[in-house]
Parts: C-alpha cells; sequence; structure tokens
C-alpha cells in the first residue's frame, strides 16, 4: 500500500473530497438498503449502458429524454464493498493535496466532468452492447491523471514487507502512477477475463486528468497566488 507525503503548507478547508467521498459511501449504503429485486434494478436504472451515444441521433434521444445523465449518475453505483472502497481510498490519498491547489470547485469539476467522459469512453470502447458500467474509477483516475500533472516530483510512501518486518520507502509518485497506467493498458486487452472491469474507462479519465490540470495551471498559479496574498 501507499500513502500521499505532502510538504507542509498553510492550512486550507477542503470540501470537496469529503463530500465526494460521503455522497459516494452514502449512495452505496442507500443501494444496498433496498429490496432485493430492487438492488439488482438499480444499475440498469442509474448505470450507463455500453454501445451506445455513438450517434448524432443517439445522443439527440438521450439528451431529450434525459438518459445522458446516466454519464454521471453512475458515478456513484458500485458493485460491492471492495469496489467502492479501492475507490475511496485512492480519492483520499490523491483527492485531497489536488484540491488542495486546485480549489473545491474545480477539483469538483474534475471529477464529475472526467468521471462522466471517461464512463462515456468506455460506452463507445466496450464492443459488447448493453454491459452495464458503473462505479467512479474513472473519475479517481482523472484525479490521479490530475495529480501527477500538479506535483511531478512527488514522492509516495510504499510499505515494502521484507520477511518479518515492513519496510517504509520513499519512491517518485510518477514511477507508481506510471506502472499504475501501464496495467490499465495492458489490463484493457488482456481479453475477456478481465472484462467485468471498464478498463477503457480508467484509461479515458487519466489521460483527461492530466489535461484538464494543464490546461487550468495558469488559473490554479493565480489561485495560488492569490491565496498567498502575492
Amino acid at each position: 500500500m501507499f500513502v500521499g507525503i505532502d510538504n507542509r503548507r498553510k492550512a486550507t478547508i477542503r470540501w470537496a473530497t469529503p463530500l465526494l467521498f460521503a455522497a459516494l459511501w452514502l449512495a452505496y449504503v442507500l443501494a444496498a438498503m433496498r429490496e432485493p429485486a430492487l438492488r439488482e434494478g438499480t444499475p440498469l436504472d442509474w448505470g450507463v449502458l455500453s454501445g451506445g451515444l455513438d450517434t448524432v441521433d443517439a445522443w439527440r434521444e438521450a439528451m431529450a429524454d434525459g438518459s445522458v445523465l446516466r454519464l454521471f449518475s453512475a458515478l456513484f453505483l458500485h458493485a460491492d464493498w471492495l469496489h467502492l472502497l479501492g475507490n475511496l481510498v485512492f480519492l483520499l490519498i490523491f483527492g485531497l493535496p489536488a484540491e488542495r491547489v486546485m480549489g473545491g470547485w474545480r477539483f469538483l469539476a474534475l471529477f464529475l466532468v472526467g468521471g462522466a467522459a471517461a464512463n462515456l469512453a468506455a460506452v463507445l470502447a466496450i464492443e459488447a452492447p448493453d454491459r452495464v458500467i458503473i462505479g467512479a474509477s474513472g473519475a479517481v483516475s482523472a484525479v490521479i491523471g490530475a495529480y501527477l500533472a500538479l506535483f511531478p516530483g512527488a514522492r509516495l510512501g510504499v510499505v515494502l514487507p521484507l520477511g518479518l518486518f515492513l519496510e517504509f520507502v520513499r519512491v517518485p509518485a510518477s514511477l507508481l502512477i506510471g506502472l499504475w497506467a501501464l496495467l490499465q493498458v495492458v489490463f484493457a486487452y488482456s481479453g475477456p477475463a478481465l472484462g467485468a472491469v471498464a478498463w477503457p474507462a480508467h484509461i479515458a479519465g487519466f489521460l483527461f486528468g492530466i489535461v484538464f490540470a494543464l490546461l487550468t495551471r495558469a488559473a490554479i498559479a493565480r489561485r495560488l497566488r492569490h491565496s498567498r496574498g502575492y
């Protein structure tokens, strides 16, 4: 496992990451509390399906009936608690430092728009039609991509098991994130054995996060200068 190591800075209130954390957890709990018949239908009611949104007519119809919003609502559904837990952990590790420099509203836009874009990429990339796509993995991948662009020289603490002992070492965040990104590409083309996971959403979200951070870099710099009174 790994945890973020950040330099000491002036404390700022970070509300978007905790809000998203709570919303993801609450959505999972509410879905789990539904009756079994209704619970099984929740992904179909709020998730997004592959094999659509590939024509102008499909987009027109989705805009008219509101189903395009499934690109966003699908972010708050998870298959099981392990699926949710993994996203929550990565959201906290990379989201809190990213939000600190980006600001709450910009970070919220990164998560929601990046997640929707990632879901759309999965809809278009997955060849099998009518597969349900749910989870915040694409949005969290966007956060990880933005983190890499914002903190290219950051280091992460890695806990390595060495025999009977645990060794805590610091390695470049870019190395670990690069390995993570490489795994997403490998898994995406590893065949149907890993087809239960929308790997294209992870890849698209990660790239979206990098581009988003780079395009908003000037605005982020102005925000930081203003907050420090420069």
